[in-house]
């Protein structure tokens, strides 16, 4: 078995007008920073943007849908005209409505949704951060609380969780059956879940969307990828990877905005080899005017378009997988609720009244442990106390007329906070639902967050009785539940380690032997290991081996 992910391209934000739209592109926000940017470069005319995706070998397009829906149709003839397919993205209306009724959501129109599925190119509807927005509901929208699935105050955890899910399912039931009575060619169109959090992954492909982890951006990429992956796999869902080039840091590249690149040439070569060597169904790049300048004589590729154009045409073919995303298989197994919790301990599910986030925080305890202490143990991503992003001295220094930079900026004390390596050995998490077939059969199962269904438990159980070492939070068994699991000790053939602190002295001691190497970040799918090292000693770049075993 051979597989090549699907690869795509994402559309610009400040550099240059869309193609199609035009001026329309120009009268709105077209990033989350709260004012509108002027484009820096001309207009490409859409036949040399289409050239531009070509020469990028880009298999689809990722089109930031502009509500005004100028210049629309003729978008989808081109784009169907050139063999490329089309995703439609729904950042543009989040930023700037209008917005679905009692959220902060940009829905797509059913009539554009249907064109679109006419084109015969394309393949989904991706949803910009919809955790980020359940959550943080205000960031764009400021005339009240207007979660993105709708609001969840005066509800139980359990129960906002349960009200996110079902307003997901709606929707992608919606899209169903608005293809299907319209007598579409196509009567399924996927909505994808693109996350800058490593949360509500289980919630919402549970509710039947594809995944989609961010990477680069602000995350801690093992414990994003590990948890996305884990996601796919239980629901059987597509996953997406989008290598976001927005983050943190400054340097010396090519700069178009503050945090636009926040990543280092070097860093984005490391974490597109990186993504495609997880096995995704689809990689695409957010954005394309970080690796392009449209200038008078046409486009030319920066450092970052370079770095592209060798991954593509030199990489790729070069590194033929031989494994799927779907064929991971963990030795060590996360199980959590999906508690809506990156460290923000509030607003669970973007529920405001909640007053206990209880043992959602376990989770980060967790991480930390099996990161050998890399990952904080307070989040599970950079939006949390201790963090201070170099790019935000370079929104206080450099106006926006300035723009771009084309050596970039050094920060005063010329820092960066964004490795890209955090160690962990073939970890997968799941939800608190996971079946015993999904479960596989790992070394060490920790079992953490705020609940655990009793089919689950009676799985760990079980695992434990097979060989599997076990340990779980005190607070997940059931108050009727036999002694023997609440005390630990020798279950079967295994262990079973009961504890109210995932970083106890105990606990330490019984996790150490299954962390694996100190230098080494490592997932297995198949028979196949990609192993991952540090290339520089603060690990911004990745060394790669893989290994058949």
């Amino acid at each position: 078995m051979t597989h090549k992910p699907k690869l795509g391209i994402q559309g610009p934000v400040v550099a240059w007008q869309d193609s199609w739209a035009g001026d329309a592109s120009e009268r709105i926000m077209r990033t989350g920073t709260g004012s509108i940017c002027p484009s820096q470069d001309r207009k490409p005319e859409p036949d040399e943007f289409l050239h531009a995706l070509r020469e990028l070998k880009a298999d689809f397009y990722v089109h930031h849908v502009i509500p005004e829906m100028k210049g629309y149709s003729e978008l989808l003839a081109d784009i169907a005209g050139a063999g490329l397919d089309i995703c439609l993205g729904n950042e543009y209306g989040n930023i700037n409505g209008p917005w679905t009724e009692g959220t902060n959501r940009y829905d797509v129109p059913d009539e554009a949704i249907v064109q679109a599925a006419s084109s015969g190119r394309c393949i989904g509807l991706l949803y910009d951060e919809p955790e980020h927005l359940q959550i943080n509901a205000g960031q764009y929208r400021h005339d009240g609380w207007f979660p993105h699935w709708g609001s969840t105050d005066d509800m139980n955890l359990v129960e906002s969780r349960s009200k996110v899910e079902r307003s997901v399912l709606s929707r992608v039931q919606h899209v169903h059956s608005v293809l299907e009575q319209t007598g579409s060619p196509r009567t399924s169109m996927p909505l994808i879940a693109e996350h800058v959090f490593p949360t509500m992954f289980h919630t919402f492909a549970r509710a039947g969307m594809d995944i989609c982890p961010k990477i680069m951006k602000e995350s801690f990429q093992s414990l994003q990828l590990s948890t996305a992956l884990g996601a796919a796999k239980q629901y059987d869902k597509a996953l997406w990877i989008c290598a976001d080039l927005w983050g943190p840091d400054t340097g010396r590249w090519f700069t178009r905005f503050q945090g636009f690149p926040g990543h280092s040439p070097q860093e984005f070569e490391s974490a597109l080899r990186m993504g495609y060597l997880m096995g995704p169904s689809h990689l695409f790049v957010e954005n394309i005017d970080v690796l392009f300048k449209h200038t008078s004589i046409g486009f030319e590729a920066t450092e970052f378009g370079e770095v592209w154009k060798e991954f593509v045409r030199k990489f790729i073919p070069d590194h033929t997988l031989t494994w799927h995303h779907s064929q991971a298989n963990p030795d060590i197994a996360v199980i959590h609720s999906d508690d809506g919790n990156y460290g923000q301990n509030e607003r669970l599910f973007g529920n405001r009244t909640l007053a206990d986030v209880g043992g959602s925080q376990s989770v980060f305890h967790i991480w930390h442990l099996l990161s050998r202490g890399t990952i904080p143990a307070h989040g599970s991503c950079m939006h949390i106390p201790g963090y201070d992003f170099p790019r935000h001295e370079l929104k206080r220094e450099v106006a926006y007329e300035q723009f771009p930079l084309e050596q970039g900026y050094v920060s005063s004390d010329g820092r960066r906070v964004h490795p890209l390596f955090y160690p962990v050995r073939n970890v997968l998490a799941f939800d608190d639902q996971v079946s015993a077939e999904l479960l596989g059969r790992p070394k060490l199962i920790m079992v953490g967050g705020s609940s655990l269904s009793a089919e689950t438990l009676f799985v760990i159980i079980k695992r434990a009785e097979d060989g599997g070492v076990v340990v779980i939070a005190e607070w997940l068994l059931p108050p009727d539940c036999p002694e023997k699991l609440r005390n630990s000790g020798k279950m079967g053939f295994g262990r079973w380690i009961v504890t109210n602190d995932f970083l106890d002295e105990r606990v330490k001691e019984i996790v150490e032997p299954f962390l694996g190497e100190e230098r080494c970040w490592m997932q297995r799918f198949g028979t196949t290991e990609v192993r991952m090292y540090p290339k520089d000693s603060d690990g911004y770049t990745l060394d790669f081996e893989i290994a058949a075993v």
